[in-house]
């Protein structure tokens, strides 16, 4: 999953960047895409591989993409749109500058918020209306046209034109029909307030906070964070009252966000998580293995992590009937450790 980070100048996009990933490249910031892969920690994980000690250890991992900008966003819009390149992300992490920051005026989060999402319902706007217009020719020249996608796309006109942005639409966000246009407003946006150190409040704005899933971070401290030895990290965490890194908080947010969830396969040789959305079938979390698993599918023998530790070890928890077999259509849950059972 790729998760993109935009925002306007100031807002401190790379220092989110570089406080998740720890990655620091110097001042040049804005000269090129940046985007690296992260480790999802999971406690659960952990212990796992305590109990098995395996040969690997194999996390969940996230991208970040932070695309380039040149100048002031807001002077691009439209297909120019600097965020165009974050079309092909999962979803978006809107940071906002909610702190002092020299030669700018006072923050003004809302505002900032208003401005950045009306490039991207604008940009939008251009790629549904062009498509329209090419979808109206063809019917003047007799080809034939689709009137489900038409119908979709005037709906996504319909609600741009009123300064609706689509992940708002249910219904046009999850299209089918349209994921090939990959619209900018239609992806599930994290709205990230970048604080001065001191402040870890979220800001009064209930136009906001009550549409949109918001969450605060202190940047600077956290980049700082990033970059330090775990000992001196956690000493850092308890001095500034941090009860989570910003790695930590805004991953599980993302996996929130994207209704994924984790389950996790054991073993001598591997203990591993599995990332698949809520409500997948054990028969479609298998293919997230192997796709022979899926197509051999025979049985998931399951058992719930905190089955596991209630019981202390797998042969214990099979002895008290919390390990079970599930068919085809078992809808997978977090935390679930499975073992499929298949026959190609």
């Amino acid at each position: 999953m790729k998760l993109g980070i935009i925002g306007l100048p100031q807002s401190g996009k790379s220092t989110v960047f570089e406080a998740l990933t720890g990655n620091v490249t110097g001042p040049a910031h804005g000269s090129e895409d940046r985007i690296a892969t992260i480790r999802v920690p999971d406690k659960r994980i952990d212990t796992l591989s305590a109990i098995y000690r395996p040969q690997k250890t194999i996390y969940a991992r996230l991208e970040y993409f932070l695309p380039t900008t040149t100048g002031r966003a807001g002077d691009k819009t439209g297909e120019h749109s600097p965020w165009m390149a974050a079309r092909d992300c999962d979803a978006l992490i809107h940071v906002i500058r909610n702190h002092a920051a020299a030669g700018f005026e006072p923050p003004s989060a809302y505002r900032d918020f208003l401005d950045l999402d009306q490039e991207l319902i604008l940009a939008d706007l251009v790629v549904v209306e062009k498509r329209l217009e090419r979808i109206s020719l063809d019917r003047k020249r007799g080809k034939k046209t689709d009137a489900q996608e038409q119908e979709l796309l005037s709906a996504c006109r319909q609600n741009l034109e009123n300064e609706i942005p689509l992940r708002r639409v249910p219904e046009l966000a999850s299209a089918r029909k349209l994921r090939g246009f990959a619209l900018l407003s239609a992806r599930p946006m994290l709205v990230l307030f970048n604080n001065d150190d001191e402040d870890d409040q979220m800001p009064q704005i209930v136009h906001l906070t009550d549409t949109e899933s918001c969450i605060v971070i202190r940047g600077k401290l956290e980049q700082e964070l990033a970059q330090m030895a775990a000992e001196e990290a956690a000493d850092f965490l308890s001095e500034f009252n941090i009860s989570e890194s910003a790695m930590d908080k805004v991953i599980r947010k993302s996996y929130e966000l994207l209704g994924l969830i984790s389950f996790f396969t054991v073993g001598e040789d591997e203990v591993r998580a599995w990332t698949i959305h809520k409500g997948t079938a054990a028969v479609d979390a298998a293919e997230a293995i192997h796709s022979d698993i899926k197509k051999g599918f025979i049985r998931a023998e399951v058992l719930a992590y905190n089955d596991l530790m209630e019981a202390g070890s797998y042969a214990a928890a099979r002895k008290k009937g919390t390990v079970r077999l599930e068919g085809k259509t078992y809808a997978v849950q977090d935390g679930d450790i499975i073992n499929f059972r298949f026959n190609v």
